[in-house]
């Protein structure tokens, strides 16, 4: 490895070789992990190595693996796009990348929703350990989606971890196309050879019907978050087909947008149209804990007149009053094994797209 990149005054690799005892091209192999060392000197040269204070040029290394270590953790959703004769004159990028206008509604809406903060928790978790990290990218419009493959392209980041948030999102077939290295939170929308983890959303949604069915519950009705989302599509199958399969044929829909402020406006529809519901599921915490507001100020009680169930697990169901009962989806353990998978195709390109699904669990506090 070469020092051309280190700053003057910083030690090198022909300091810790001297320091070992060892030549700089046996100090060489020892960082870089070639296995066939000797024990021996390998713990002199770490010796050394702790004793000089010398850490790897990242730079240098880079020129030598083509690798950054950096890893592109990508919230690509719908934004509002700007309009085609402005767009040389777009405003600059703020501080955290969003455009104004649209980007800036997208960004504060990623940052409100505690999902995406436990996400980055996993990915972190994982990858620091291992001498990676991520940059966090927003891919809400059109150029901003450009940006991100352009990003990747130019090779300042290995490959890229992707939460979509939107039903038709091109960003994934972009990546694919583009053969760049790129794992998706949640399967896509659109058909992509692409690997992906998930939850068995189906199933989540079914121990949330069973619930409420066990706690007596027969006027049962549900908040949806946008219909055109596959995981949303999937959660409300799985509570139909479990209310179907125990004698209830019909139940109450109102669609949410993953937002607290949704799950209000949909309890509220829900009230209005079913005055006498006794049983709500809402696709996730936020809309759960926003219908719990609106019951507690149209005079209901949560549970003893009407139960509630949420979806994720997140902080705001323990935050909720009362506490949320709610399914677990294990955020933290899925964005880490996203990582695993990114960091493996980066080891094996031409390795085949896989998915790893992971099963829910119902958490039971005191709002069902």
């Amino acid at each position: 490895m070469t020092d051309d990149l280190r700053p003057a005054g910083t030690p090198t690799l022909e300091d810790v070789a001297k320091a070992a005892g060892v030549s700089r091209a046996t100090v060489s192999r020892v960082i870089n992990g070639v296995r066939n060392v000797d024990p021996v000197i390998q713990e002199a040269v770490r010796r050394a190595v702790a004793l000089t204070g010398y850490a790897p040029n990242r730079a240098a290394r880079s020129l030598v693996t083509r690798r950054t270590d950096a890893i592109a953790l990508v919230v690509s959703g719908a934004g509002v796009e700007p309009e085609p004769e402005a767009e040389e004159t777009a405003p600059p990028a703020d501080a955290d990348g969003a455009e104004a206008g649209g980007g800036a509604s997208f960004t504060g809406q990623v940052f409100a929703d505690p999902f995406f903060g436990r996400v980055v928790t996993g990915v972190v978790n994982y990858l620091r350990p291992r001498g990676m990290h991520p940059v966090l990218m927003f891919a809400e419009t059109s150029r901003a989606r450009e940006d991100v493959v352009s990003f990747l392209r130019q090779g300042s980041a290995d490959g890229a971890l992707v939460v979509s948030t939107h039903a038709e999102d091109p960003l994934p077939g972009m990546l694919t196309d583009a053969g760049l290295p790129a794992v998706l939170y949640a399967r896509p929308a659109r058909a992509a050879r692409i690997s992906y983890v998930d939850v068995a959303h189906q199933d989540g949604a079914r121990l949330a019907a069973e619930h409420l069915l066990a706690r007596g519950c027969r006027r049962i009705a549900t908040i949806t978050g946008p219909l055109d989302v596959p995981a949303v599509q999937e959660r409300l199958a799985g509570f139909r087909d479990t209310m179907a399969r125990n004698g209830h044929p019909y139940i109450a829909i109102a669609e949410g947008r993953f937002t607290q402020e949704s799950g209000e406006a949909a309890m509220e529809r829900l009230l209005t149209e079913h005055p006498d519901l006794d049983g709500v599921f809402a696709a996730n915490d936020l809309m759960a804990t926003g219908a719990c507001h609106v019951l507690r100020e149209r005079g209901k009680r949560v549970p003893e007149d009407v139960a509630v169930i949420g979806f994720d697990d997140s902080s705001a169901a323990s935050a909720c009053r009362p506490p949320l009962t709610t399914v677990r989806q294990p955020v933290e353990a899925m964005a880490a094994e996203m990582a695993r998978l990114l960091i493996e195709r980066l080891s094996k390109p031409e390795g085949a797209a896989t998915s790893v699904i992971f099963e829910p669990s119902l958490v039971v506090r005191e709002s069902a």
